[in-house]
């Protein structure tokens, strides 16, 4: 067995950030991809002349793109052009109010005077606190979780005395903000996860810290161009990526991964194998049963999952001058977040995210025109949802709810082209496992050792990368399991 050989499943950004390090230190990389275009979610969904993300909008600590780049050799600047965002995002209210989050903290400050007057010394404190928290928690979910010996970690034992591990997202912000729509403001992030702030552990608290703190980045041409450059990199480096061509199941020989059949019929052979596929939808699909005694069907299907995502991409004839990434609250927001997450309903009133990227890239739309990405977070296909019956339903509800809460009050006339996805599809087109777009969600009980191991427990040479394995989803976490992987198989 050629242990220099790497056979990745998966071009997604967790896969490629394994393979561009692994590739520059000398191992033979082959990356294997089912679907036509590279970085699975984090990838371009163009509709004629209109480029949209697919998923992923929007990029924090993009420092740790430049570590990762710098690892494999290279420069991140060179590849991607960041554009820091002035304004972080719009808030809008059902009562109309509008938040705009700042970066400048003195106008943010103005802001938080104006809507929730008293809050902005609570801000002050947020923000030393979480200066701590930040750096201690941050620094936890960059090392592997193998054995319960972890959790004497040093960095871990240091940070559990600020990780609010007793308490919700929600209740956390509660000790800094008396007004709840400033508390909302400072919670939404949970959306991230695909959980509800009410539910969210303490920990995530950090969330709306990194943006304020950092910033929020947009990548000129879009999100996807950041998994463009990361597979120009392997393949500079070395390494071999192959589009359309996936894999069938991981060949297991006495406990240990030993290779991948593709869909060809053809038996590839390595030293290690790195699974960027969706966890569940990997463990279910890829890896023999006999071979998962901890992760046998019936565990995959009682693990808790994040939500869904509804989504429309919209090539627009007009471009609308407001927010570049804008959230509107529904009127009773702990209704909408339970409906969703405690009872398995579709919310018919909704909160919903909008990306307006055109405001800030021009490349992305036609000249004069918007491409504009709507996303409203529903159930997963854990829920008794007939997508059939309500795609074209729901989709008309939220177009109602466009026309009436944002400038954008003759969205109808304007569609030029348009696309719809469902809990169903982001099943059956992208195989994600129940349309559960945040994977396994981040409960205390999916954290740290008790998430999916990167070395994976019950099979030697298998690797864990992605969302669905520690740390955990979002592009800075997923590219740490990248980066983790690489350094155990080193």
């Amino acid at each position: 067995m050629n242990k220099k050989k790497v056979i990745i499943i998966g071009a997604g950004p967790g896969g490629l950030t394994a393979g561009m390090i692994l590739a520059k230190r000398g191992f033979d990389v082959a990356i294997y991809e089912k679907q036509t275009y590279l970085g699975g979610r984090t990838s371009l969904h163009q509709l004629g002349d209109f480029k949209f993300e697919l998923g992923p909008t929007f990029v924090m600590l993009p420092q740790i793109f430049s570590e990762v780049f710098a690892m494999a050799g290279k420069k991140f600047s060179d590849y991607v052009e960041m554009k820091k965002l002035d304004v972080l995002y719009g808030l809008h209210y059902e009562d109309g109010r509008e938040f705009k989050v700042y970066y400048n903290k003195r106008k943010l400050k103005g802001e938080i005077a104006r809507l929730f007057p008293g809050d902005e010394a609570g801000y002050d404190r947020y923000t030393r606190d979480h200066i701590i928290k930040f750096k201690r928690t941050y620094a936890c979910l960059r090392v592997p979780y193998s054995t319960w010996y972890s959790y004497f970690n040093p960095r871990l034992l240091k940070a559990l005395p600020v990780m609010d591990l007793q308490r919700s997202l929600y209740n956390v912000l509660a000790k800094y903000f008396k007004f709840n729509d400033m508390r909302i403001a400072m919670t939404f992030q949970a959306k991230y996860l695909g959980m509800s702030p009410w539910n969210c552990p303490g920990p995530f608290s950090i969330l709306s810290y990194i943006e304020h703190a950092f910033g929020v980045y947009h990548p000129m041409g879009g999100v996807h161009k950041l998994t463009e450059a990361m597979a120009q990199v392997v393949r500079e480096n070395g390494g071999k990526i192959f589009l359309n061509q996936g894999v069938v199941n991981v060949i297991v020989e006495d406990k240990k991964a030993v290779g991948v059949r593709l869909e060809s019929g053809q038996e590839l052979r390595a030293g290690h194998i790195i699974m960027n596929a969706d966890f569940a939808y990997g463990m279910s699909s890829l890896i023999p049963e006999k071979s998962r005694p901890s992760w046998k069907n019936k565990k995959l299907k009682s693990r808790p999952y994040s939500c869904s995502t509804f989504m429309l991409y919209l090539g627009l004839k007009k471009k609308y001058n407001f927010e570049h990434h804008n959230i509107f609250f529904a009127a009773d927001y702990k209704k909408n977040v339970d409906q969703i997450f405690k009872h398995g309903v579709l919310p018919e009133d909704p909160s919903f995210y909008i990306q307006n990227a055109s405001v800030s890239d021009p490349t992305l739309a036609p000249a004069g025109k918007s491409a504009i990405y709507v996303l409203v977070p529903v159930p997963n296909l854990g829920a008794s949802i007939d997508w059939a019956k309500e795609k074209e339903r729901y989709r008309e509800l939220i177009l109602d709810k466009i026309a009436v809460k944002t400038p954008m009050k003759d969205i109808r006339k304007q569609i030029e082209v348009e696309d719809i996805f469902t809990p169903e599809d982001w099943q059956s087109q992208k195989l994600v496992y129940r349309g559960a777009v945040f994977n396994l969600a981040h409960s205390l009980g999916q954290m740290l050792f008790l998430r999916p191991h990167n070395q994976f427990e019950d099979i030697k040479g298998l690797y864990l990368v992605g969302g669905g394995t520690h740390p955990g989803s979002g592009l800075p976490t997923i590219v740490e399991s990248g980066r983790i992987a690489a350094e155990l198989i080193s």
